[in-house]
């Protein structure tokens, strides 16, 4: 198996988002991000989301982690639902909250499952609706 050098500028900049070494994972990973990889973007976002390794940015933070969900990566539409959801980056709406977390649901995610089975028991953005809310605890195993 031959490694190319962007393998490993991408290995590396994972690895240093693993390792807490927030800058130097800026450095490889936004020309990932820019690239159209959806764990990279996802990272960036987070990065941008909480000033880990640059300044806070929320319309970056969302630009990223909506470019990562939009391409089915489940764990950002779980941070895209959240920041509907919580109105962080964005403005609170809980028809997108619903939408973004329904999509990582469905693909089996168990936080977005249990975040929505929890938004129907308490009708927190959406009716309460006691149905929806066990069909959601089902299908995340409780």
């Amino acid at each position: 198996m031959i490694t190319t050098e962007n393998d490993m500028n991408f290995t590396s900049g994972m690895a240093a988002f693993e390792s807490k070494e927030f800058a130097r994972a800026m450095q490889f990973l936004l020309q990932f991000a820019e690239e159209g990889d959806p764990d990279a973007q996802h990272r960036v976002a987070i990065m941008y989301q909480n000033g880990l390794g640059c300044a806070v940015n929320d319309i970056q933070a969302y630009k990223w982690m909506q470019a990562a969900a939009t391409q089915g990566h489940a764990v950002a539409q779980h941070g895209l639902g959240f920041m509907y959801m919580e109105g962080e980056c964005v403005e609170t709406n809980g028809d997108k909250a619903v939408e973004w977390f329904t999509r990582a649901a469905e693909q089996g995610l168990v936080g977005s499952q249990t975040t929505l089975a929890i938004m129907y028991e308490e009708g927190k953005l959406v009716k309460q609706d006691t149905e929806m809310a066990q069909l959601w605890y089902k299908k995340a195993g409780f």
